[in-house]
């Protein structure tokens, strides 16, 4: 399905299947009536699976952003981190070699 809705494109429902959607809209616009085209309930089910494609597509984007923010902050962090123990390292090393440095 979401290839379909991908390409803009009407998924196929039942009876239809086999049928291209370029087929099913010639067609629909040459005056037959398709398969659930006659019921609202039946458009109001396509637009609420249209919906939940759009909604995985749109999870799986949110996810990955999320994914890489958070990386960001870790590696943000880990650097500060490193810094912090290097510079601590640097001054009791500093403070080992020279015990009688100035103080």
């Amino acid at each position: 399905m979401a290839q379909f809705v991908q390409q803009g494109k009407r998924i196929p429902r039942r009876g239809e299947v086999g049928l291209s959607a370029e087929e099913i809209q010639r067609f629909e616009e040459a005056g037959y009536v398709m398969s659930g085209s006659r019921h609202s309930k039946i458009n109001v089910v396509r637009i609420r699976k249209e919906n939940q494609v759009y909604s995985a597509e749109e999870k799986r984007a949110l996810a990955t952003f999320n994914y890489e923010q958070r990386a960001m902050r870790e590696s943000k962090v880990r650097e500060d981190l490193r810094r912090l123990v290097d510079k601590t390292l640097g001054k009791l090393a500093e403070a080992e070699h020279d015990p009688f440095a100035d103080k």
